[in-house]
């Protein structure tokens, strides 16, 4: 049996998936058929900017397995609006998130904005502390801080830290905290060793499998657009790189995302 067709005996879930996207929506709805054959079964849906917001919600409303987080990404610090903060407050309630995120620091920006991110980050866990609910990190050169920051605010939701780039020291610390790691497509890129040495050696209870669709394209991939009925390439890398059965790291992975979630 080929490892496409282990993966379709399993159910795996795309733990990051930009799924409102337009370049994805606009393949819509055979690209979700093309997911349920591929054995995507369930799609976490992170939001990035308050004024996507509107179709976001309605968006994962439709089906059950596309699961609506909401936050406010670091990236895009200067979109952001006063009230956005409030908004998200009252979102919580009522549009019922299952995650905060894309939420996060990213000191790949200038080093002028990195207080304002903090500011804005501790805000955002602390409606996550609030509500209960886990956070969706996105972390860029700066795991100690967040690591730091999450302990300072006694932040005992857990989450995600999406396409993690750290290393082993700092793994075990983010699992300390309730914390799974995103494994992506960076893992099929035969130049990032490092990256793929470490998922090869971490315990798989601290991985969940993840696109990043339709951004990060994966090896190969350059001239088409990431989607998550890609996920299978990522789940077929990380069995060789770790010399289990794709069902295992399959079954594995997505009881992963789901008790983070706190999915039956």
């Amino acid at each position: 049996m080929s490892l496409v067709q282990g993966v379709q005996r399993e159910a795996i879930f795309d733990s990051h998936c930009h799924w409102d996207h337009p370049k994805l929506q606009a393949l819509q709805p055979q690209l979700w058929q093309n997911c349920q054959q591929q054995g995507v079964r369930d799609l976490l849906v992170p939001a990035t900017v308050a004024k996507y917001w509107p179709q976001l919600i309605p968006l994962c409303q439709q089906n059950p397995y596309w699961h609506l987080a909401l936050g406010l990404h670091p990236y895009f610090l200067s979109q952001h609006q006063a009230d956005d903060l409030a908004l998200l407050e009252q979102l919580i309630a009522q549009a019922q998130p299952i995650a905060i995120g894309e939420i996060g620091l990213d000191w790949h920006l200038p080093e002028d904005t990195w207080a304002q991110q903090e500011v804005l980050f501790l805000a955002q866990l602390k409606l996550a502390q609030d509500a209960k609910l886990p956070v969706i990190l996105h972390v860029r050169k700066c795991h100690d801080r967040v690591i730091k920051l999450l302990r300072q605010a006694d932040f005992d939701e857990g989450g995600f830290v999406h396409a993690y780039s750290g290393n082993g020291q700092q793994a075990q610390a983010y699992n300390s905290l309730g914390f799974k790691l995103g494994v992506g497509g960076s893992i099929t890129y035969e130049r990032a060793s490092k990256t793929r040495r470490l998922f090869a050696n971490l315990p798989l209870s601290y991985l969940v499998l993840e696109t990043d669709a339709p951004d990060m394209p994966m090896s190969h991939q350059a001239d088409r657009l990431n989607r998550p009925d890609d996920l299978p390439k990522v789940l077929s890398v990380l069995s060789e790189l770790r010399e289990e059965a794709a069902a295992t790291i399959a079954q594995q992975t997505t009881a992963n995302v789901r008790s983070v979630l706190r999915l039956s």
